[in-house]
């Protein structure tokens, strides 16, 4: 009895140690490395090691975590009608709570911004005159335009959104009515941009570089002295770029500028400055609203009685080909205008993964897999978040198919930790039945992403908020509308799902605390929204 009595107590106790070793302790060891109890969703601790943190710009991650609201029930995740947008738009993830801006944290102050305004407007209406006088003198008869100043126009108040974070802020009334001015307002001027006219006399057509669809875009002042770049047409809606084209002679496309603005809001980054789509009269809008003769001197009209104009590289340089209206009508992308150098003063740097434009050339990143270890080494890329900013712009290219990314600009007044400028990207949306895998050596080689825009993108993965759904209704308030075809619309799923495999891959790799890095600060309560974490405040 007693013999028994031992044997069971022996087999008990090994059934207890091997449950001890094989269960209980590999439990204790995953709890320990995440942080948290079985389940927990709260940040990884450490953040990623690879990026020494910044004092005072760190926004302390949230204590009750992030992941939890994507944890949506059977039940909420089924489609119950309404508008997507606005479901994403009100989601605790679009909604947080901006820190306090102080002075140094806007780009700029208003007084001295309507007083630097208020002279320009001045002068111009000295010019303005002069024009005429000169114009009347010689029997020309010219379009007058009154000018209005006021310090409450859209434009204006964009300019004065601007901060530390993005372009805009998410619940901006200003960017909707400066879309709609764009559209609207009287143009009053017409000429070409400043980057055109500094090439003049410094043009090389033998070079590869941008020979199409560079030297065509205008800078449009409307009466309310706001400006826009304007890109015209030069695509249909339908029609794929061909495989055999280079990415650096491609065309600019006007639907790829509008279709980007409105991917940039939904992924929440916010740094594409507001682009509407509008119908311009090429005549009366640019011809005769222009006194530019070097201008006036590309217009002409077609065998089949269309206005015409087409992009020069002034003075030294053959003409490209010419675009024109029906008669007169020309679709095109409005951009709106970022204040002046003079007032905020930008950077332009070249991109670690700059691609090499000439034909057979490559960069060392396109031939070394370790290409990231060294940028990480160096500066700016060694702290804070520019190196992260360059993977979020990696993804939001990658989703577009755009591979002209070869430099980035940000405000100087921001310094390091500026937010990177998602604009330029009229060659976006080309050919939707291609991934180029390589748009996103970035997030693959360097296996880092913000927490922030990682569970954006599973967000907008799921049923409830697919992207091409959320895009589809989005670019549906476009004047121009439909802005892209059905292709283009689903390849925005396709890509999603290849980012977030890539994502899911560094995870599987080097473990989540190495891959994901907390960025985020607490978030508002949006009307019918429980108290949840939120996106991160540093960008």
């Amino acid at each position: 009895m007693r013999r028994d009595r031992l044997l069971l107590a022996t087999t008990l106790t090994l059934v207890f140690t091997a449950d001890l070793y094989f269960v209980l302790l590999p439990k204790l060891r995953d709890f320990r490395r995440a942080g948290g109890p079985p389940g927990c969703v709260c940040a990884p601790r450490g953040g990623n090691a690879s990026l020494p943190r910044q004092g005072g710009l760190v926004i302390p991650r949230l204590s009750n975590g992030t992941d939890s609201l994507l944890q949506d029930s059977a039940e909420s995740e089924l489609d119950d009608g309404g508008s997507k947008l606005d479901r994403l738009f009100d989601h605790p993830l679009y909604n947080i709570q901006t820190p306090v801006l102080g002075p140094e944290e806007r780009l700029l102050q208003a007084e001295q911004l309507v007083a630097y305004y208020q002279k320009k407007v001045s002068r111009w209406e000295r010019h303005m005159e002069m024009y005429n006088e000169a114009a009347a003198a010689s029997n020309i008869t010219v379009p007058k335009h009154k000018v209005t100043f006021d310090p409450e126009v859209s434009w204006l108040k964009f300019h004065l959104g601007i901060n530390r974070y993005s372009l805009y802020s998410r619940q901006d009334p200003a960017v909707g009515q400066l879309l709609r001015d764009m559209h609207d307002l009287p143009i009053i001027s017409a000429d070409y941009t400043q980057d055109e006219k500094a090439l003049k006399g410094a043009c090389d057509c033998e070079q590869v570089v941008k020979p199409s669809g560079h030297h065509l875009k205008l800078a449009l002042k409307m009466n309310d002295f706001g400006k826009a770049m304007f890109k015209p047409m030069r695509q249909q809606r339908d029609e794929v770029t061909s495989e055999d084209v280079f990415y650096f002679v491609d065309f600019q496309r006007h639907n790829a500028e509008i279709a980007a603005f409105h991917l940039d809001r939904i992924l929440d980054f916010r740094r594409v400055p507001p682009v509407v789509g509008r119908l311009v009269n090429i005549t009366g809008e640019v011809l005769l609203a222009t006194h530019n003769q070097d201008l006036r001197n590309v217009f002409f009209t077609s065998p089949a009685k269309n206005t015409c104009f087409f992009a020069k590289c002034l003075y030294v340089c053959k003409t490209e080909y010419a675009v024109c209206g029906r008669p007169d009508a020309l679709e095109g992308s409005l951009s709106a205008y970022l204040p002046g150098l003079s007032q905020a003063p930008r950077v332009s740097i070249a991109s670690p993964w700059i691609r090499s434009y000439t034909f057979e050339g490559r960069k060392d990143w396109e031939v070394n897999p370790f290409f990231c270890d060294t940028i990480k080494q160096m500066y700016p890329y060694n702290s804070g978040n520019r190196l992260l900013n360059i993977i979020d712009m990696s993804i939001f290219d990658f989703l577009m198919g755009n591979m002209d990314r070869h430099h980035y600009e940000l405000f100087t007044k921001f310094g390091d930790e500026g937010f990177l400028l998602h604009f330029d990207n009229a060659r976006g949306f080309g050919r939707p039945s291609e991934d180029v895998m390589s748009i996103l050596a970035p997030l693959s080689q360097c296996c880092m992403i913000k927490r922030s825009t990682l569970m954006r993108l599973r967000l907008l993965s799921r049923e409830r908020y697919r992207l091409s759904d959320v895009m589809r209704e989005s670019l549906w308030g476009d004047p121009l509308r439909p802005v892209l075809t059905e292709p283009h619309l689903l390849a925005l799923d396709r890509r999603l799902k290849r980012v977030l495999e890539v994502v899911g891959g560094c995870v599987r790799e080097l473990g989540e605390e190495q891959v994901v890095t907390t960025d985020y600060a607490r978030s508002t309560d949006p009307p019918g929204t429980s108290t949840v974490a939120g996106e991160g405040a540093q960008r």
